[in-house]
């Protein structure tokens, strides 16, 4: 199956970062979230049931980073991932984590991990 469902740039902020000056203050990060899915189910239907609410999605990625205080892009992104996986009916997600203006002189630093939920045991 090659259909995908995303979301683009979801932003929030956060406490994030190694430096005590960035534990103090919340910083913006966002999200690249991509996760598989056949559509023609709900294309048929046109009913949200039948789909990936990726409102929903949304919703929980963004209450669950506002939430959390993590000091690596690498954590926060792994947390994410692993929740995503334990609360959606997803086989797998590719995650790109965001933190804009983190590095003097680039627009952006993050990671980019791709997990399934055999990854967690699920």
């Amino acid at each position: 199956m090659s259909d995908r469902i995303f979301l683009r740039d979801l932003r929030t902020e956060t406490i994030i970062g190694i430096y005590d000056w960035e534990r103090r203050v919340r910083q913006t990060i966002s999200f690249d979230l991509e996760f598989p899915g056949d559509v023609r189910r709900a294309a048929e239907s046109d009913r949200i049931e039948d789909t990936l609410n990726y409102k929903a999605v949304a919703k929980k990625v963004l209450a669950f980073v506002e939430a959390t205080h993590s000091h690596l892009v690498e954590t926060l992104a792994e947390r994410v991932a692993e929740m995503i996986l334990k609360e959606f009916p997803v086989a797998w997600v590719k995650l790109t984590l965001n933190k804009p203006g983190a590095v003097r002189g680039s627009r952006d630093v993050g990671v980019v991990i791709e997990r399934t939920r055999a990854d967690y045991g699920l």
